[in-house]
């Protein structure tokens, strides 16, 4: 059995010596805070002009990126932001605590991204906006998307917090967008523990963003107030100090998880009933994880039979990636929110919270069938080898 690099622990971060000067050069200043520091505000301006953008600016986690992102749009209460039903609840409660809706389109079932003609379905006089998940690393096609946003006048959030460097139509995905943005957690391609950016080129954006990562207070102004109703969203020095250390790393990152996903693709092509991750048309993969497509009709329960082998070849892989669509979760199916109110869904279209499992074919067909495989930076051929003949055997025994 292979022990393979785990993104929990060190055998598959880049974690080492350049953090660990920076963070104690940090420490040595005595200057922890992002208000008085110079490290976060590097790391803002480092990882901008990485993605060719004039504003970026550093938070606490990937969910409170969407949540100052979100916050930016300045909704009122009721309005709908269309948004993926295949992600993480922290991208989706920004909308409710902004007294939004979210409004779930269905997914590729082979991407598991949203494309343009779900979001155009699911449009309303209510759309304020459109959120779209980078899943996995796979970008969707912003080129389709964007040209719907355009045609409905609505801004588009970009969530890239799987998808570091992933490209569309020859450029970085968080770019596309009005908003991008990013998660430093521990498992994403570059870490600092828990953290997060958001990029844009919009100056009332980014002056949207500086406030409500900083509780609405006017840092810098003539006659500095709390604006309005906002959180401390900040990120810590010393977390600045490793992200900067990180972001040095992060293309050679990426091409090592790319070269490394590439081989495994070739050992495993011709499998029956098992395919390798697709990649959006005119697009670059870059593999936050590495998530094979089971073909049920083929392997009855294959995604759950094929995980229980893997695990006893020390492999933990995570079928269907979410148990259940993020409109099946409690928040969202009991409308569970502040107190007894249901705020905001006593506000909501009828329509927008219809969550028949008959509207979401993409959806249900797409987690049934993946199966995500862990993927890190530290992967050496040998690992790749041992996968590939895992899932080989596997699939036989199927």
């Amino acid at each position: 059995m292979v022990q393979l690099p785990s993104d929990q622990d060190a055998s598959g971060r880049t974690l080492g010596q350049e953090e660990i000067d920076l963070v104690s050069a940090a420490l040595r200043t005595g200057t922890l805070t992002s208000t008085k520091g110079a490290y976060v505000k590097q790391f803002e301006k480092d990882f901008a002009k990485r993605h060719g953008m004039p504003f970026a600016h550093a938070c606490s986690s990937g969910s409170a990126a969407i949540h100052v992102a979100v916050a930016g749009l300045e909704l009122e209460p009721g309005d709908e932001v269309i948004t993926t039903s295949v992600t993480d609840m922290g991208a989706l409660t920004p909308i409710l605590f902004q007294g939004g809706i979210p409004v779930f389109a269905d997914v590729d079932p082979l991407t598991y991204n949203l494309t343009a003609e779900s979001i155009a379905e699911r449009i309303s006089d209510r759309t304020k906006a459109i959120i779209v998940t980078h899943l996995f690393g796979n970008p969707c096609d912003m080129t389709g998307i964007l040209r719907v946003a355009r045609e409905h006048d609505l801004p588009v959030i970009e969530d890239c917090a799987q998808a570091f460097l992933a490209t569309h139509a020859g450029y970085l995905v968080g770019t596309a967008g009005n908003m991008g943005c990013f998660s430093f957690q521990q498992g994403k391609h570059i870490t600092t523990g828990e953290g997060g950016m958001v990029l844009t080129r919009d100056k009332d954006f980014a002056r949207s963003a500086f406030l409500f990562i900083n509780k609405a207070w006017g840092y810098g102004d003539e006659k500095p107030d709390h604006y309005y109703s906002a959180l401390n969203y900040r990120l810590t020095e010393l977390q600045g100090a490793v992200g900067l250390a990180q972001l040095q790393k992060l293309d050679e990152v990426v091409a090592s998880r790319q070269k490394t996903a590439a081989r495994l693709t070739d050992l495993i092509s011709g499998l029956p009933g098992v395919s390798a991750p697709l990649t959006t048309p005119d697009s670059t993969h870059v593999y936050w994880k590495y998530c094979l497509n089971v073909d049920t009709s083929l392997h009855e329960n294959g995604t759950v039979r094929l995980a229980q082998f893997l695990k006893e070849r020390g492999i933990a892989s995570a079928p269907r990636y979410i148990q259940k669509p993020a409109f099946r979760c409690q928040v969202f199916a009991e409308q569970r929110t502040l107190g007894n109110s249901r705020f905001p869904f006593n506000l909501a279209r009828k329509e927008a919270v219809d969550y028949s499992a008959d509207s979401y074919p993409g959806t249900f067909q797409g987690l049934e069938r993946v199966l995500v495989l862990p993927w890190n930076e530290h992967y050496t051929d040998e690992h790749v080898r041992y996968l590939a003949d895992s899932i080989i055997e596997g699939v036989a025994k199927l």
